[in-house]
């Protein structure tokens, strides 16, 4: 059989044939991908990313580490992430309508062509993960069995520096100033009265814009109803110095203690533990009192906003435990516009209160009913704290304290802050009543506070019960809250950091969970005055002893007695 012949059809040219290195014509560069799409190209191929896959890039070459890093690509990813302009937390001088304030203290103030958006993210990142550094602060103080678990220390936060004030009775009481790069500084805070013992019961900073860059205003409260205003220098803590010491004409109730204050010069507001809320006019280097106000139906724990709304215009919020029938309680808010025009004093022109339980007045029917057995079913038995930020307000519900709790006696000559603050009556004392199982000591209560304005038909406040926010281990000891952001502090140490806005929480510190191993150490070495961690911790439970914490954009400070400890997200 013969052989099909060959089609007349010309064939198709031969392949070429492919190398790893394509030859180019003379004088011209390869084609790649860094050279045939432009930076604007890249740059939008490199939005798609993750967050994490744009890290990776970096890796690749020199041109793909240089645009990975571009500024306004991780502003784009960070605005689409948290969608915000600036990191969370951050307390200012300039505040909200709403109470909340957003502009940073000195130190931190950054123009917007300058911010590392890069940065940012990792520390919000850090925020959401609980990644942080942690560093251990010593006050030096000898710690005593009872003073560990009911003394408190005062911390606040201002730009760089932290300030802490241990409210031990002392003939001199002071206040401790530290910040990065400098060495600590002690800033004396004695009374005027001679051989009197005292102790700090609050501390509280200017909020307004500062006169210069680097200077701040300090009010620091005695026991004796005393307070001085301090200049605080954030460059140099060493030249901080004393302007004014106020000391009233006699031991009255609207001064002695002060258990909460906010200061926005001129207006200095001030809280008592008998609830007398006083206005204080701090122009022109003198003091002033201008106005006091009584409830006799609301208790501590409290938490005070100020903001200014216009010039001599403020607005303060206050939160506050309030009582339940027969024997419980739950949180309140009200809001007080304080006035001042021309030559004038500073007084309250205008309240509004509301309460998370209200028994609606007259006969029901089964829909109001219904919200009230609602409402009802979230009291608790002790209120541990109340924090807001004008817009959220946190219930921290406390342990059930035994009604006769052993104390180690103090030693005469002194006086226990935490006793001798706390009336028998307040909601941390100890009851035989019991909240609902579905509140325990470790859920924490949050509710969205409305506000409308003034001038609207329903200018009635409103505060509504949002969700319960679970996980953390062991009763809440203290809380913190600023921007839609919560931190809160347990007996046992532990800190979890709350998204008020997403209803997210994550652990930072799971704290002392038991008995520490110590069969390994050395007990010749072992200090006989030092206490067990884990006694400390049962001692405070036992106590309903109140600890500390306080936050801003890239760190947590926190305490229990005379521990101090900084937790850093900037890393």
């Amino acid at each position: 059989m013969s052989k099909r012949s060959l089609s007349p059809a010309p064939l198709p040219p031969s392949k070429r044939i492919h190398t790893a290195v394509e030859e180019s014509p003379p004088g011209e560069m390869p084609s790649t991908f860094d050279n045939v799409l432009s930076d604007e190209i890249v740059l939008f191929i490199f939005s798609y990313l993750a967050p994490s896959d744009l890290c990776m890039t970096q890796r690749t070459n020199r041109n793909w580490a240089r645009l990975s890093l571009d500024n306004q690509l991780w502003k784009s990813l960070y605005i689409r992430e948290y969608g915000r302009t600036r990191l969370r937390g951050a307390r200012g001088f300039i505040s909200r309508g709403d109470g909340r304030e957003i502009k940073p203290l000195p130190g931190r103030a950054k123009p917007e062509d300058v911010k590392d958006w890069k940065w940012m993210f990792r520390i919000s990142s850090n925020w959401r993960t609980g990644r942080c550094s942690l560093e251990h602060f010593d006050l030096g103080t000898p710690v005593r069995l009872l003073s560990q678990a009911q003394c408190c220390t005062h911390l606040l936060l201002a730009g760089s520096m932290t300030i802490m004030a241990l409210s031990e009775p002392t003939a001199r009481p002071t206040i401790l100033l530290t910040s990065p790069g400098h060495k600590s500084y002690i800033l004396p805070c004695p009374s005027s009265r001679a051989g009197v013992m005292a102790y700090i019961t609050s501390i509280a900073l200017d909020q307004s814009p500062p006169s210069s860059g680097h200077h701040g205003k300090l009010v620091c409260f005695l026991s004796t109803g005393e307070f001085s205003l301090f200049s605080i220098d954030h460059q140099s803590p060493s030249s901080s110095s004393r302007l004014l010491t106020y000391q009233p004409s006699g031991r009255s109730l609207r001064s002695a203690p002060i258990i909460q204050a906010a200061y926005h010069h001129p207006l200095l507001v001030t809280l008592s533990q008998t609830f007398h809320l006083s206005l204080y006019d701090l122009s022109s280097n003198s003091v002033k009192h201008t106005q006091t106000l009584t409830s006799f139906t609301s208790y501590p724990p409290s938490s005070l906003v100020l903001s200014t709304q216009s010039s001599g215009a403020y607005k303060l919020i206050l939160a506050y435990a309030t009582p339940v029938y027969p024997s419980h309680w739950s949180v309140g808010a009200t809001e007080l516009v304080i006035t001042s025009e021309g030559a004038s004093r500073m007084t309250v022109s205008n309240t509004r209160t509301t309460r998370t339980i209200d028994v609606p007045q007259g006969w029901v029917d089964e829909d109001k009913m219904r919200a009230v057995r609602e409402q009802w079913s979230r009291k608790v038995a002790r209120v541990a704290d109340t924090q807001t930020d004008g817009k959220w307000v946190v219930l921290a519900p406390g342990q059930v304290l035994p009604a006769t709790t052993p104390v180690t006696p103090i030693p005469s000559g002194s006086v226990s802050p935490a006793s001798s603050s706390t009336p028998p009556s307040s909601p941390g004392s100890g009851t035989t009543y019991t909240s609902s199982s579905l509140h325990t000591a470790s859920g924490l209560q949050l509710y969205r506070l409305y506000l409308p304005s003034s001038t609207s038909s329903s200018s009635s406040p409103k505060l509504s019960f949002v969700r319960t926010l679970h996980g953390q281990i062991g009763p809440v000891s203290a809380l913190a809250l600023a921007d839609g952001r919560c931190v809160s502090l347990g007996m046992n140490g532990s800190i979890w950091v709350w998204d008020l806005e997403a209803g997210t929480g994550t652990e930072v510190s799971p704290g002392i969970t038991g008995p520490l191993d110590d069969a390994s150490d050395d007990g010749d070495d072992k200090d006989d005055s030092a206490m067990d961690p884990f006694e400390a911790v049962k001692l405070r439970a036992a106590t309903g002893a109140q600890g500390s914490v306080v936050f801003d954009d890239r760190r947590i400070v926190s305490s229990h007695g005379t521990e101090v400890e900084i937790r850093r997200f900037d890393i």
